[in-house]
């Protein structure tokens, strides 16, 4: 009991003296604080964009992703999923296009195609990280909700539709979100076509059971990419069309973007060697 008493009372001396000595600090650090000039905390980023990038390209895992706080978040503008979505709503030679029911179409690497057909898309790698959240329900991750994600390749084509690449379905895939509503795809960067800033296309759906048709998505939009992101992509490789195509058209003037993209302007991270990390918190009523 001695003992355990001595302990007791020189553990409150020292935590007394602790306390005291910390005031002191802050003392100093107040009065030092004083005398130093005031430091702007500016920014570039966008006020309406909640998603950030990892630290570099390649990182595993879904990366980090900013979640907004309680009531914050707005949901992501519904668009078009365009002429190309192979989700079952339309038709290309007069049949049904439709990966969503085909064997194979649930993958993290998107790059290659499946299902009995053997092309893989060129270009430089890109990682695509997604966040999930429910604008209806307090900003809250959801969970086992799936996204299906398709874009054209770097020559501006779109496989199943495109001339020359009608037999390939690559860059079309389809994942389920994890317990932070977290998703990520292995992929290539888009090229930018005649009349189009580069974007990707993506419909949410309320689970992996039901992203087999399309009738069951609860949202269609698109997200695009920096311009000095697309500047610096483009003086890669195989890009050499984008290049022209990039400089006549605008966010402005593009029939999806030009109404804003403070919600569909993906961070990004990386360079045109080593590949790039986007990240994109997206918010739908869940």
């Amino acid at each position: 009991m001695d003992l355990h008493d001595h302990a007791l009372a020189s553990d409150l001396e020292m935590m007394h003296r602790q306390a005291a000595e910390r005031r002191q600090v802050l003392r100093w650090l107040l009065a030092g604080a004083a005398t130093l000039p005031l430091i702007s905390c500016g920014g570039g980023s966008d006020a309406g964009s909640t998603a950030v990038a990892d630290s570099a390209a390649g990182t595993s895992g879904t990366g980090t992703l900013n979640t907004p706080a309680t009531g914050a978040c707005t949901v992501i503008p519904e668009e078009t999923g365009g002429p190309y979505p192979a989700d079952g709503t339309n038709t290309n030679g007069g049949s049904i296009v439709n990966v969503l029911n085909q064997s194979g179409v649930v993958r993290s690497d998107i790059r290659a195609s499946f299902n009995g057909a053997t092309g893989v898309a060129a270009g430089v790698p890109l990682s695509i990280k997604l966040q999930l959240i429910n604008a209806s329900g307090s900003c809250a991750t959801l969970a086992g909700y799936a996204i299906y994600v398709w874009h054209c390749d770097r020559e501006g084509l779109y496989s199943l539709y495109s001339s020359g690449v009608t037999g390939q379905n690559y860059l079309r895939g389809v994942q389920e979100t994890d317990a932070s509503g977290k998703l990520a795809f292995t992929t290539i960067f888009p090229g930018c076509y005649a009349g189009r800033m580069p974007h990707v296309h993506f419909e949410v759906y309320p689970s992996l059971a039901k992203a087999a048709s399309a009738a069951n998505r609860i949202k269609t939009s698109q997200f695009t990419f920096p311009m000095a992101t697309l500047n610096e992509v483009y003086t890669a490789s195989g890009y050499t069309a984008s290049v022209r195509n990039l400089a006549q058209i605008s966010y402005a003037t593009d029939n999806v973007f030009s109404d804003g993209t403070s919600l569909q302007m993906a961070s990004v991270t990386g360079n045109a060697a080593d590949g790039y990390v986007v990240t994109l918190t997206v918010a739908v009523n869940g």
